[in-house]
């Protein structure tokens, strides 16, 4: 189990929240909709939330 997180699971959770935080950044950049820019961090947030929950389950099922 620890290994199908480590190998899948953590990565996609760290990609998840780059694709979020360069979607957010872009808009900013090109000037798009400040509320599309804060409904995307707001999103970010919560993916790094989900992204270290993941990570440290991972740690935890690896020490098991």
């Amino acid at each position: 189990m620890a290994n199908i997180m480590t190998t899948y699971l953590v990565p996609i959770a760290i990609a998840a929240v780059a694709v979020v935080l360069l979607l957010g950044l872009v808009n900013m950049m090109r000037g798009g909709s400040p509320n599309r820019s804060q409904k995307l961090m707001r999103l970010r947030v919560l993916l790094q939330f989900v992204a270290i929950i993941v990570i440290m389950a991972a740690i935890w099922i690896a020490r098991g």
